[in-house]
């Protein structure tokens, strides 16, 4: 089938490819033998044994095919599949972080789910939006991750906080005052000056009813203003400026914190932590549950000269994201499930799960029907949240010069 080729701006971003990927394969092996599917994806920490492996080994069974796994970064895969689309050595499969999906379906790299005759209606719909474009879908995903407030028990008993009455910011901010009363630290999180600084302001962003389009509105101004305020006052330390989602952690894991925000992907941490951990939802402005940006990878497909793997391709797509293999591999994972009948299994197994499947249902993808303009939003974003926490602009101010920024880079 006809495609555009890669743009210059996309195939700007394979020459910044510099870290060595961890692989089992030869990466250009996209070719290979007509009885072997080669699939990439971005778990090289999921070794042979992994639940992760063994999925991909019985549906490559049950689809009658051979599958040769390569691993790589999420950075480093990203530009590896532009380069081997250009090169005609895309992999059959292709496992990607659900905000690529958009650069790869621009540049002509991914086959459609329609063409494919791939069945997406059962997925949830905000979670699949990550990977529609222009009334197309790309992919399937397998679930998705997200954002919460983890708390810890002690620290808001001793404090007299009942964290049920935490249900809107004014409310959170008046328990990081008897926190801070009591001796204790009220909150953690990132903000730093990368993606991860971006993508943990969103769900108070996006909770204050501001728009990617105008990051200089009174909405947006008033979450960064938020944000700047527990600063000041001593509710959150100022090495959140510095802090990334790992450090924020570690910072809660002391037991000294009443609350971090953090992800699904820090549950087994909790778990070892020793602390007394529970999970809330990040609050709206006044009150709900605030929309958090999703995590998580698609299922694609990417496009070949030769299509006489698709139905292979598609078999092993399907068998990858289908509800019988979801509930192993998203919770290997740490995700929670695209599929509603899933994640209500997953709740039945693990009741704590409750809140986060309540946050994904909330969630939304983070490129905000931006698309490829995403990473020239973001950056002014964290770059405004960088100059209003370190006191070199107010936030308005430094919204309002994120704006500019945005809308010259767009």
């Amino acid at each position: 089938m006809n495609r555009t080729r890669l743009t210059t701006g996309l195939l700007a971003l394979v020459l910044v490819a510099t870290s060595t990927a961890c692989s089992s394969n030869d990466p250009q092996s996209g070719g290979s033998g007509s009885g072997t599917l080669t699939l990439w994806d971005p778990y090289p920490q999921l070794d042979a044994e992994s639940d992760w492996a063994r999925t991909i080994e019985s549906c490559a069974a049950a689809s009658g095919t051979r599958i040769e796994r390569t691993s790589h970064d999420t950075t480093d895969l990203t530009n590896k599949v532009l380069l081997a689309a250009q090169q005609g050595t895309a992999p059959h499969v292709l496992v990607v972080d659900n905000p690529v999906v958009s650069t790869l379906a621009e540049g002509g790299v991914l086959q459609t789910a329609e063409e494919l005759g791939l069945d997406t209606s059962a997925v949830e719909p905000n979670l699949l939006a990550a990977g529609r474009m222009n009334d197309k879908t790309y992919g399937v995903p397998i679930g998705a991750n997200t954002l919460a407030l983890y708390y810890n028990k002690a620290v808001l008993t001793a404090a007299g906080v009942d964290v049920a009455s935490v249900r809107d910011w004014a409310s959170l901010t008046e328990a990081l005052e008897k926190v801070k009363q009591s001796g204790k630290k009220g909150i953690t999180f990132s903000a730093v000056g990368t993606e991860e600084g971006s993508f943990q302001f969103l769900p108070w962003f996006w909770g204050a009813g501001a728009n990617l389009m105008d990051l200089a509105s009174d909405d947006a101004a008033s979450a960064l203003a938020l944000w700047k305020s527990w600063l000041d006052k001593g509710y959150a330390p100022n090495s959140v400026i510095g802090n990334t989602q790992t450090t924020s952690w570690q910072e809660f894991a002391t037991g000294e914190y009443a609350f971090a925000e953090n992800g699904t992907w820090q549950l087994a941490n909790a778990a070892k932590s020793g602390l007394d951990v529970g999970v809330l939802a990040i609050p709206g402005r006044n009150g709900g549950t605030a929309p958090a940006p999703t995590g998580g990878e698609f299922v694609t497909v990417p496009v070949q000269s030769d299509n006489s793997r698709n139905d292979t391709a598609k078999a092993v797509v399907h068998c990858l994201t289908s509800g019988e293999n979801a509930l192993t591999t998203d919770t290997a994972l740490s995700y929670v499930s695209a599929l509603p009948d899933v994640q209500a299994k997953q709740v039945a197994a693990k009741p704590e799960l409750q809140v986060w499947v309540k946050a994904v249902k909330a969630a939304k993808g983070r490129t905000d029907d931006l698309g490829t303009r995403y990473p020239r939003v973001s950056e002014p974003l964290w770059n405004a949240v960088q100059a209003a926490l370190t006191g070199a602009k107010s936030p308005k101010d430094a919204l309002t010069e994120a704006q500019a920024t945005a809308a010259a880079a767009n």
